[in-house]
């Protein structure tokens, strides 16, 4: 493939998605090699292009809006709106890959539905209905993957690979406003008890 040729690839691969070099190595190989034309691309539309080497992976994320800009340019990148149960699942796997990393775990994470389930039950209001638990779970975990955040391992209906790419979503500073609110709830429950 000519360069030119693998530049227009790398970049139409980047807006697709999150880039993960073992997944897609010759991209990969080709953001190592032209990443400047790459990112000289996507800053005339005002999108960075992040790439972590360290931990493999590469996405785009629009520029900050300058101070007392008259005309900001639109979104290209898309927010998304999270709901309750899947901004808690990510912060909580975000927490587990802190822990796993910090305890000197090599690799990937690999949780199975069972542990998630168990995660997310410890803030999940008393209800007799398992049924309905594990179902809003599934849900969430799901809502995770197409997200890019969790991928199901092959041949495996309930292992699930936490992507580090969570790392670029879920930083240190939300894991202790996370930790604060979580202490602070915790107070209340104990004071009301």
């Amino acid at each position: 493939m000519s360069d030119e040729r693998a530049v227009a690839s790398a970049i139409i691969r980047l807006m697709q998605g999150v880039i993960y070099r073992e997944a897609d190595e010759d991209t990969w190989r080709t953001l190592e090699r032209a990443g400047a034309s790459v990112r000289d691309h996507f800053a005339t539309i005002g999108v960075d292009v992040v790439i972590d080497e360290d931990e493999g992976y590469a996405y785009l994320r629009t520029k900050p809006d300058e101070e007392g800009e008259d005309d900001p340019l639109p979104r290209l990148v898309r927010r998304r709106s999270l709901t309750y149960p899947v901004s808690l699942l990510l912060v909580l796997l975000r927490k587990r890959l802190v822990e796993f990393e910090t305890a000197g775990g090599e690799g990937r994470l690999v949780l199975t539905t069972e542990q998630i389930t168990e995660m997310l039950r410890l803030f999940q209001a008393e209800s007799t209905n398992e049924a309905r638990i594990v179902d809003n779970v599934e849900t969430t975990i799901k809502k995770a993957a197409e997200l890019g955040f969790l991928r199901l391992l092959r041949g495996h209906s309930d292992h699930w690979e936490v992507r580090r790419i969570l790392k670029a979503y879920v930083d240190a500073q939300t894991l202790a406003d996370f930790a604060s609110k979580l202490r602070e709830y915790a107070g209340t429950v104990a004071s009301d008890g």
